[in-house]
């Protein structure tokens, strides 16, 4: 592993040189379809200082996938945003053409 102290788990360092560290184990979830994912795409505004941003929630699968997902709606958008705790965060009210560029990507999304 490249930067291995930070995958540790509950030990940080030991001085005994027969130590084996324990390592957590990376178990991405598998994508699913755009057919098979239920996302839901909301408007909110709270806690963000009055700026309206578009929700995109409810992704199933890797974070490499959403950062996908995030790039394609960006762009069509049009407009800025952000991959954060599993969900995707577009600037401005743009619920509806996030919907319709979902839909045509055959997402399944209300």
């Amino acid at each position: 592993m490249k930067n291995d102290k930070k995958n540790r788990i509950n030990i940080v360092y030991s001085t005994n040189p027969d130590f084996h560290y324990e390592y957590e184990s990376q178990n991405e979830a598998e994508t699913l379809a755009p057919e098979k994912q239920n996302l839901k795409v909301i408007v909110d505004s709270k806690q963000r200082k009055g700026k309206t941003v578009t929700l995109v929630q409810g992704f199933i699968g890797s974070e490499e996938d959403l950062k996908e997902l995030a790039k394609l709606l960006k762009n069509k958008c049009g407009v800025g945003g952000s991959v954060k705790d599993g969900e995707i965060i577009i600037q401005g009210e743009v619920k509806e053409k996030v919907l319709t560029i979902l839909h045509d990507n055959h997402y399944r999304a209300r």
